[in-house]
Protein backbone atom coordinates (compact mmCIF):
# COMPACT_ATOMS: atom_id res chain seq x y z
CA UNK A 1 0.00 0.00 0.00
CA UNK A 2 1.29 3.49 -0.77
CA UNK A 3 1.79 6.32 1.23
CA UNK A 4 -0.49 9.67 1.06
CA UNK A 5 2.43 11.25 -1.13
CA UNK A 6 2.33 8.44 -3.10
CA UNK A 7 6.27 8.27 -2.29
CA UNK A 8 5.79 4.37 -2.27
CA UNK A 9 6.57 3.84 1.55
CA UNK A 10 4.49 1.12 3.87
CA UNK A 11 2.39 3.72 5.21
CA UNK A 12 -1.06 1.90 6.70
CA UNK A 13 -3.75 4.37 5.09
CA UNK A 14 -6.96 4.12 7.33
CA UNK A 15 -10.41 4.50 4.88
CA UNK A 16 -11.84 8.17 5.27
CA UNK A 17 -14.81 8.27 8.14
CA UNK A 18 -17.98 10.48 8.08
CA UNK A 19 -17.73 13.16 10.44
CA UNK A 20 -20.67 13.02 12.75
CA UNK A 21 -24.16 14.10 10.70
CA UNK A 22 -25.22 17.51 11.97
CA UNK A 23 -28.72 18.29 12.76
CA UNK A 24 -30.48 19.66 9.32
CA UNK A 25 -32.45 22.22 11.39
CA UNK A 26 -29.14 23.84 12.89
CA UNK A 27 -27.42 23.73 9.03
CA UNK A 28 -29.57 23.92 6.43
CA UNK A 29 -29.62 26.24 3.77
CA UNK A 30 -33.09 27.52 3.90
CA UNK A 31 -33.63 29.87 0.64
CA UNK A 32 -32.58 26.17 -1.50
CA UNK A 33 -35.03 24.65 -3.45
CA UNK A 34 -36.95 21.85 -2.22
CA UNK A 35 -36.23 18.96 -3.83
CA UNK A 36 -39.09 18.73 -5.60
CA UNK A 37 -38.15 21.65 -7.18
CA UNK A 38 -34.23 21.20 -8.16
CA UNK A 39 -33.48 19.40 -11.46
CA UNK A 40 -32.83 15.34 -11.72
CA UNK A 41 -28.98 15.47 -12.68
CA UNK A 42 -28.24 13.21 -15.86
CA UNK A 43 -26.53 10.63 -14.18
CA UNK A 44 -24.94 9.87 -17.71
CA UNK A 45 -23.44 13.32 -18.09
CA UNK A 46 -19.84 12.80 -16.92
CA UNK A 47 -19.63 16.36 -15.26
CA UNK A 48 -21.62 15.33 -12.60
CA UNK A 49 -19.86 13.41 -9.42
CA UNK A 50 -20.95 9.76 -8.09
CA UNK A 51 -22.79 11.72 -4.75
CA UNK A 52 -20.98 8.61 -2.53
CA UNK A 53 -17.32 9.66 -3.36
CA UNK A 54 -15.90 12.42 -1.40
CA UNK A 55 -15.24 15.65 -3.62
CA UNK A 56 -12.62 17.97 -2.48
CA UNK A 57 -13.98 20.39 -4.85
CA UNK A 58 -17.19 20.89 -2.63
CA UNK A 59 -15.14 21.98 0.39
CA UNK A 60 -16.17 25.59 1.35
CA UNK A 61 -12.94 27.38 -0.62
CA UNK A 62 -13.25 30.10 2.50
CA UNK A 63 -13.07 27.28 4.74
CA UNK A 64 -9.51 27.60 6.98
CA UNK A 65 -8.24 24.35 7.85
CA UNK A 66 -5.91 24.41 10.97
CA UNK A 67 -2.62 23.07 10.89
CA UNK A 68 -2.46 20.82 14.40
CA UNK A 69 0.40 18.16 15.38
CA UNK A 70 -1.02 14.73 15.82
CA UNK A 71 -1.00 14.86 19.97
CA UNK A 72 -3.31 17.33 19.15
CA UNK A 73 -5.66 15.97 16.68
CA UNK A 74 -5.53 13.05 18.99
CA UNK A 75 -7.24 14.79 21.72
CA UNK A 76 -9.87 16.28 19.55
CA UNK A 77 -11.27 13.40 18.73
CA UNK A 78 -14.05 13.39 21.79
CA UNK A 79 -15.07 16.13 20.84
CA UNK A 80 -15.19 15.40 16.93
CA UNK A 81 -17.29 12.27 17.76
CA UNK A 82 -19.89 14.83 19.99
CA UNK A 83 -19.77 17.16 17.02
CA UNK A 84 -18.46 19.58 19.41
CA UNK A 85 -15.53 20.79 17.01
CA UNK A 86 -15.57 23.96 14.95
CA UNK A 87 -16.13 23.62 11.04
CA UNK A 88 -12.57 23.80 10.38
CA UNK A 89 -11.25 21.37 13.41
CA UNK A 90 -13.60 19.31 11.91
CA UNK A 91 -11.76 19.16 8.61
CA UNK A 92 -8.78 18.60 10.44
CA UNK A 93 -9.51 15.82 12.20
CA UNK A 94 -11.07 13.96 9.33
CA UNK A 95 -8.40 14.72 7.08
CA UNK A 96 -6.19 12.97 9.70
CA UNK A 97 -8.20 9.93 9.91
CA UNK A 98 -7.40 9.27 6.41
CA UNK A 99 -3.77 8.85 7.13
CA UNK A 100 -3.77 7.88 11.02
CA UNK A 101 -4.98 4.62 11.11
CA UNK A 102 -4.65 4.13 15.06
CA UNK A 103 -6.63 7.14 15.63
CA UNK A 104 -9.34 6.15 13.05
CA UNK A 105 -9.74 2.99 14.97
CA UNK A 106 -10.25 5.33 18.00
CA UNK A 107 -12.52 7.58 15.69
CA UNK A 108 -14.72 4.39 15.33
CA UNK A 109 -14.74 3.41 19.41
CA UNK A 110 -15.85 6.87 20.12
CA UNK A 111 -18.50 7.50 17.62
CA UNK A 112 -20.14 3.75 18.61
CA UNK A 113 -19.52 5.20 22.24
CA UNK A 114 -21.49 8.28 21.38
CA UNK A 115 -24.60 5.97 19.83
CA UNK A 116 -25.37 4.50 23.44
CA UNK A 117 -25.90 7.96 24.84
CA UNK A 118 -29.69 8.82 24.75
CA UNK A 119 -31.05 11.61 26.83
CA UNK A 120 -34.37 9.65 27.51
CA UNK A 121 -32.55 6.31 28.60
CA UNK A 122 -33.04 5.41 32.08
CA UNK A 123 -29.99 5.23 34.62
CA UNK A 124 -31.43 3.94 37.12
CA UNK A 125 -30.28 -0.07 37.40
CA UNK A 126 -32.99 -2.63 36.22
CA UNK A 127 -34.33 -3.69 39.55
CA UNK A 128 -34.78 -7.20 38.56
CA UNK A 129 -31.68 -7.21 37.39
CA UNK A 130 -30.07 -8.61 40.97
CA UNK A 131 -32.43 -11.79 40.89
CA UNK A 132 -31.68 -12.39 37.34
CA UNK A 133 -27.71 -12.11 37.97
CA UNK A 134 -27.80 -14.37 41.24
CA UNK A 135 -30.49 -16.78 39.22
CA UNK A 136 -28.10 -17.27 36.27
CA UNK A 137 -24.64 -17.98 38.83
CA UNK A 138 -26.62 -20.55 40.59
CA UNK A 139 -28.03 -22.38 37.57
CA UNK A 140 -24.77 -22.51 36.16
CA UNK A 141 -23.11 -23.16 40.24
CA UNK A 142 -25.69 -24.10 43.01
CA UNK A 143 -24.47 -22.65 46.15
CA UNK A 144 -22.77 -25.42 48.35
CA UNK A 145 -25.25 -24.16 51.08
CA UNK A 146 -28.48 -22.68 49.58
CA UNK A 147 -30.40 -19.94 51.15
CA UNK A 148 -33.88 -21.69 52.08
CA UNK A 149 -36.66 -20.09 50.38
CA UNK A 150 -38.63 -19.25 53.11
CA UNK A 151 -34.99 -16.88 54.23
CA UNK A 152 -35.51 -15.24 50.52
CA UNK A 153 -37.88 -12.38 51.54
CA UNK A 154 -36.02 -11.50 54.52
CA UNK A 155 -32.83 -11.18 51.97
CA UNK A 156 -34.52 -9.35 49.41
CA UNK A 157 -36.02 -6.93 51.23
CA UNK A 158 -32.60 -5.99 53.64
CA UNK A 159 -30.79 -6.08 49.93
CA UNK A 160 -33.16 -3.52 48.38
CA UNK A 161 -33.17 -1.18 51.84
CA UNK A 162 -29.12 -1.24 51.71
CA UNK A 163 -29.51 -0.59 48.35
CA UNK A 164 -31.58 2.61 49.37
CA UNK A 165 -29.61 3.52 52.03
CA UNK A 166 -26.38 3.47 49.83
CA UNK A 167 -27.98 6.06 47.36
CA UNK A 168 -28.78 9.06 50.17
CA UNK A 169 -26.51 11.55 51.19
CA UNK A 170 -25.23 12.24 54.31
CA UNK A 171 -27.96 14.97 55.57
CA UNK A 172 -30.82 12.65 54.06
CA UNK A 173 -29.71 10.29 57.41
CA UNK A 174 -31.33 13.04 59.63
CA UNK A 175 -34.71 13.42 57.61
CA UNK A 176 -37.87 13.13 59.75
CA UNK A 177 -39.36 10.06 58.91
CA UNK A 178 -43.25 9.83 60.49
CA UNK A 179 -44.13 6.69 62.20
CA UNK A 180 -47.31 5.36 61.89
CA UNK A 181 -49.55 2.61 63.69
CA UNK A 182 -52.84 1.46 65.07
CA UNK A 183 -53.40 0.50 68.83
CA UNK A 184 -56.78 0.14 70.50
CA UNK A 185 -58.53 1.67 67.83
CA UNK A 186 -56.71 4.92 68.15
CA UNK A 187 -53.86 5.96 65.30
CA UNK A 188 -50.67 6.13 66.87
CA UNK A 189 -47.61 8.64 65.53
CA UNK A 190 -44.12 8.71 66.78
CA UNK A 191 -41.24 11.48 64.72
CA UNK A 192 -38.30 9.77 64.00
CA UNK A 193 -35.19 10.17 61.50
CA UNK A 194 -34.26 7.80 58.54
CA UNK A 195 -31.33 6.75 61.04
CA UNK A 196 -33.42 5.88 64.11
CA UNK A 197 -35.79 3.96 61.99
CA UNK A 198 -32.33 1.76 61.03
CA UNK A 199 -32.07 1.74 64.27
CA UNK A 200 -35.33 0.08 65.17
CA UNK A 201 -34.80 -2.57 62.77
CA UNK A 202 -31.58 -3.27 64.47
CA UNK A 203 -33.14 -4.02 67.99
CA UNK A 204 -36.31 -5.68 67.01
CA UNK A 205 -33.95 -7.80 64.34
CA UNK A 206 -32.19 -8.38 67.64
CA UNK A 207 -35.06 -10.77 68.82
CA UNK A 208 -34.21 -13.28 65.99
CA UNK A 209 -30.68 -13.01 66.63
CA UNK A 210 -31.04 -13.84 70.67
CA UNK A 211 -33.19 -16.85 69.22
CA UNK A 212 -30.39 -18.22 67.12
CA UNK A 213 -27.77 -17.35 70.14
CA UNK A 214 -26.20 -14.26 68.04
CA UNK A 215 -25.29 -11.47 70.19
CA UNK A 216 -27.76 -9.13 71.05
CA UNK A 217 -27.59 -5.78 69.71
CA UNK A 218 -28.79 -4.16 72.97
CA UNK A 219 -25.99 -6.20 74.60
CA UNK A 220 -25.57 -8.78 76.79
CA UNK A 221 -27.75 -9.37 79.97
CA UNK A 222 -31.05 -7.30 78.34
CA UNK A 223 -34.26 -8.82 79.94
CA UNK A 224 -36.64 -9.84 77.38
CA UNK A 225 -38.23 -6.79 76.09
CA UNK A 226 -41.29 -5.98 73.62
CA UNK A 227 -39.95 -4.90 69.89
CA UNK A 228 -41.10 -0.75 71.07
CA UNK A 229 -39.32 -1.24 74.44
CA UNK A 230 -35.90 -2.96 72.47
CA UNK A 231 -36.50 0.63 70.44
CA UNK A 232 -36.82 2.99 73.10
CA UNK A 233 -33.68 0.94 74.87
CA UNK A 234 -31.25 1.24 72.06
CA UNK A 235 -32.14 4.95 70.71
CA UNK A 236 -31.38 5.90 74.70
CA UNK A 237 -28.18 4.09 74.96
CA UNK A 238 -27.07 6.08 71.75
CA UNK A 239 -24.51 9.19 73.18
CA UNK A 240 -25.55 11.25 70.34
CA UNK A 241 -28.40 11.43 67.63
CA UNK A 242 -28.51 8.32 65.90
CA UNK A 243 -26.84 8.46 62.54
CA UNK A 244 -26.11 6.49 59.39
CA UNK A 245 -22.90 4.94 61.24
CA UNK A 246 -26.25 2.27 62.48
CA UNK A 247 -25.99 1.07 58.76
CA UNK A 248 -23.53 -0.86 58.92
CA UNK A 249 -24.43 -3.05 62.09
CA UNK A 250 -27.65 -3.39 60.92
CA UNK A 251 -26.36 -4.64 57.63
CA UNK A 252 -23.74 -6.83 59.51
CA UNK A 253 -26.57 -8.52 61.87
CA UNK A 254 -28.74 -8.92 58.57
CA UNK A 255 -26.30 -10.78 56.89
CA UNK A 256 -25.07 -13.46 60.02
CA UNK A 257 -28.99 -14.06 60.32
CA UNK A 258 -29.42 -15.50 56.68
CA UNK A 259 -25.79 -17.16 56.63
CA UNK A 260 -26.82 -18.57 60.13
CA UNK A 261 -29.85 -19.80 59.22
CA UNK A 262 -28.47 -21.25 56.23
CA UNK A 263 -25.95 -23.10 57.49
CA UNK A 264 -28.37 -24.42 60.87
CA UNK A 265 -30.39 -26.98 58.49
CA UNK A 266 -34.24 -27.69 57.89
CA UNK A 267 -34.72 -28.13 62.52
CA UNK A 268 -34.21 -24.43 62.67
CA UNK A 269 -37.59 -22.98 60.61
CA UNK A 270 -39.46 -24.13 63.68
CA UNK A 271 -37.32 -22.61 66.32
CA UNK A 272 -39.52 -20.05 68.56
CA UNK A 273 -38.76 -15.99 68.55
CA UNK A 274 -40.25 -14.36 71.34
CA UNK A 275 -42.01 -10.52 70.83
CA UNK A 276 -42.74 -10.94 74.76
CA UNK A 277 -46.27 -10.51 74.55
CA UNK A 278 -46.39 -13.28 71.52
CA UNK A 279 -44.37 -15.68 70.16
CA UNK A 280 -43.94 -16.93 66.26
CA UNK A 281 -41.65 -19.75 65.09
CA UNK A 282 -38.50 -18.67 63.23
CA UNK A 283 -40.12 -19.10 59.73
CA UNK A 284 -42.88 -16.67 60.57
CA UNK A 285 -40.55 -14.71 62.50
CA UNK A 286 -38.25 -13.74 59.57
CA UNK A 287 -41.22 -12.95 56.74
CA UNK A 288 -42.09 -10.74 59.83
CA UNK A 289 -39.50 -9.12 59.54
CA UNK A 290 -39.25 -9.58 55.99
CA UNK A 291 -42.48 -7.03 55.91
CA UNK A 292 -41.43 -4.72 58.48
CA UNK A 293 -38.29 -4.06 56.65
CA UNK A 294 -40.03 -3.36 53.34
CA UNK A 295 -42.95 -0.82 54.90
CA UNK A 296 -39.91 0.74 57.12
CA UNK A 297 -38.33 1.63 53.48
CA UNK A 298 -41.03 2.79 52.44
CA UNK A 299 -41.19 5.38 54.87
CA UNK A 300 -37.51 5.80 54.49
CA UNK A 301 -38.33 6.70 50.59
CA UNK A 302 -41.27 9.09 50.87
CA UNK A 303 -39.16 10.72 53.49
CA UNK A 304 -36.24 11.75 50.77
CA UNK A 305 -38.16 11.34 48.10
CA UNK A 306 -36.84 8.09 46.49
CA UNK A 307 -38.48 5.67 43.99
CA UNK A 308 -39.78 2.49 45.95
CA UNK A 309 -41.81 -0.55 44.87
CA UNK A 310 -43.84 -3.35 46.75
CA UNK A 311 -41.80 -6.52 47.10
CA UNK A 312 -41.92 -9.26 44.18
CA UNK A 313 -45.26 -11.22 43.62
CA UNK A 314 -44.25 -14.37 45.68
CA UNK A 315 -43.05 -12.90 48.73
CA UNK A 316 -46.07 -10.05 48.90
CA UNK A 317 -48.04 -13.09 48.61
CA UNK A 318 -46.44 -14.90 51.69
CA UNK A 319 -46.46 -11.70 53.66
CA UNK A 320 -50.45 -11.45 53.47
CA UNK A 321 -50.58 -15.19 54.05
CA UNK A 322 -48.42 -14.67 57.41
CA UNK A 323 -51.07 -11.73 58.27
CA UNK A 324 -53.92 -13.81 57.08
CA UNK A 325 -52.75 -16.23 59.38
CA UNK A 326 -52.67 -14.17 62.24
CA UNK A 327 -56.12 -12.44 62.23
CA UNK A 328 -58.04 -15.26 64.03
CA UNK A 329 -56.02 -15.32 67.10
CA UNK A 330 -55.82 -11.17 66.74
CA UNK A 331 -59.68 -10.82 66.32
CA UNK A 332 -60.39 -12.98 69.65
CA UNK A 333 -57.72 -11.02 71.47
CA UNK A 334 -59.52 -7.82 70.63
CA UNK A 335 -62.80 -9.66 71.60
CA UNK A 336 -61.74 -10.57 75.25
CA UNK A 337 -61.10 -6.88 75.45
CA UNK A 338 -64.06 -6.09 74.14
CA UNK A 339 -63.25 -4.22 71.19
CA UNK A 340 -64.95 -6.89 68.72
CA UNK A 341 -68.28 -8.16 68.87
CA UNK A 342 -68.93 -11.57 70.85
CA UNK A 343 -68.51 -15.12 69.02
CA UNK A 344 -71.87 -16.16 67.01
CA UNK A 345 -71.26 -19.94 66.38
CA UNK A 346 -68.14 -21.76 68.97
CA UNK A 347 -67.44 -24.89 67.36
CA UNK A 348 -64.27 -27.47 67.94
CA UNK A 349 -60.65 -27.18 67.32
CA UNK A 350 -60.11 -28.08 63.65
CA UNK A 351 -63.62 -27.98 62.85
CA UNK A 352 -65.23 -25.37 60.00
CA UNK A 353 -67.12 -22.51 61.11
CA UNK A 354 -68.19 -18.79 60.15
CA UNK A 355 -66.16 -17.47 58.09
CA UNK A 356 -65.26 -14.38 56.14
CA UNK A 357 -63.70 -14.41 52.71
CA UNK A 358 -60.82 -12.58 51.89
CA UNK A 359 -59.84 -11.58 48.36
CA UNK A 360 -56.72 -9.56 47.61
CA UNK A 361 -56.18 -8.67 44.50
CA UNK A 362 -52.93 -7.64 42.06
CA UNK A 363 -49.38 -9.21 42.48
CA UNK A 364 -49.71 -11.44 45.78
CA UNK A 365 -53.55 -12.13 45.93
CA UNK A 366 -55.12 -15.19 46.35
CA UNK A 367 -58.00 -16.11 48.42
CA UNK A 368 -58.03 -16.94 52.53
CA UNK A 369 -60.81 -17.76 54.74
CA UNK A 370 -60.43 -15.96 58.23
CA UNK A 371 -62.61 -17.92 60.94
CA UNK A 372 -64.78 -15.49 62.95
CA UNK A 373 -65.43 -17.31 65.87
CA UNK A 374 -62.77 -18.91 67.57
CA UNK A 375 -59.29 -18.95 66.70
CA UNK A 376 -58.77 -22.46 66.71
CA UNK A 377 -61.38 -23.36 64.11
CA UNK A 378 -61.15 -24.32 60.04
CA UNK A 379 -62.04 -21.12 57.75
CA UNK A 380 -64.41 -23.16 54.79
CA UNK A 381 -65.67 -21.42 51.81
CA UNK A 382 -69.74 -23.40 52.90
CA UNK A 383 -69.64 -20.84 56.08
CA UNK A 384 -68.73 -17.54 54.83
CA UNK A 385 -70.81 -15.05 55.84
CA UNK A 386 -69.31 -12.11 54.66
CA UNK A 387 -66.76 -11.22 51.93
CA UNK A 388 -63.70 -8.03 51.22
CA UNK A 389 -61.90 -7.67 48.71
CA UNK A 390 -58.62 -5.65 48.39
CA UNK A 391 -55.43 -4.53 46.87
CA UNK A 392 -53.12 -6.41 48.08
CA UNK A 393 -50.35 -3.32 48.84
CA UNK A 394 -53.22 -1.38 50.50
CA UNK A 395 -53.95 -4.49 52.75
CA UNK A 396 -50.57 -4.63 53.69
CA UNK A 397 -51.11 -0.88 54.64
CA UNK A 398 -53.70 -1.84 56.83
CA UNK A 399 -52.12 -4.32 58.67
CA UNK A 400 -49.20 -1.96 59.29
CA UNK A 401 -51.63 0.61 60.60
CA UNK A 402 -50.89 3.20 57.99
CA UNK A 403 -54.41 3.40 56.91
CA UNK A 404 -57.55 2.62 59.17
CA UNK A 405 -60.36 0.47 58.55
CA UNK A 406 -62.54 3.25 57.54
CA UNK A 407 -59.79 4.00 55.12
CA UNK A 408 -59.42 1.34 53.42
CA UNK A 409 -60.66 1.03 50.03
CA UNK A 410 -62.66 -2.40 50.48
CA UNK A 411 -65.40 -4.35 48.49
CA UNK A 412 -67.75 -5.64 51.07
CA UNK A 413 -70.74 -7.69 50.79
CA UNK A 414 -72.30 -9.85 53.47
CA UNK A 415 -72.63 -9.35 57.40
CA UNK A 416 -71.19 -5.98 58.19
CA UNK A 417 -70.36 -6.58 61.72
CA UNK A 418 -67.79 -9.39 60.55
CA UNK A 419 -66.55 -7.27 58.01
CA UNK A 420 -65.77 -4.56 60.70
CA UNK A 421 -64.62 -6.60 62.71
CA UNK A 422 -62.07 -8.31 60.40
CA UNK A 423 -60.92 -5.10 59.05
CA UNK A 424 -60.10 -3.84 62.58
CA UNK A 425 -58.08 -6.56 63.71
CA UNK A 426 -55.79 -6.28 60.60
CA UNK A 427 -54.75 -2.72 61.87
CA UNK A 428 -54.39 -4.08 65.11
CA UNK A 429 -51.47 -6.27 64.03
CA UNK A 430 -49.60 -3.01 63.97
CA UNK A 431 -47.06 -1.19 66.15
CA UNK A 432 -43.75 0.55 66.15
Amino acid sequence: MTGATGDGDEVARAPWIPGPRRAADDHADLTARLPEEAEEPDVDDPDVDDPDVDDPDLDDPDLEVPVLTHNVLKSLLGAWALSACSTGESRAVENHLTVCAPCADEALRLRDAVALLHEDRDLDLDPLLRSRVLENCLGRRPARIPVPDWVTPYDAETARLDALLRDIGESEWHAPVRLKWYEEDRVMRRKATVAAVIGHLLAVDGLVSTALGLDDPLGAGVPELSPTERTEALWSALDRPPNRSLRGPWRDQSHTLIRTVAFAGRGVADLTVTYKDFALPLRDSLLERAFECWLHADDIANAVAYPYAPPSGAHLHGMIDLAARLLPAALANRRRTGLASPARHLVAAGAPGRSLHLEIEGAGGGHWYIALDSPAAVGSADHAVAQVAMDGVEFCQLVAGHITPEEAAAGQDGDREAIRDVLAAAASLSRL
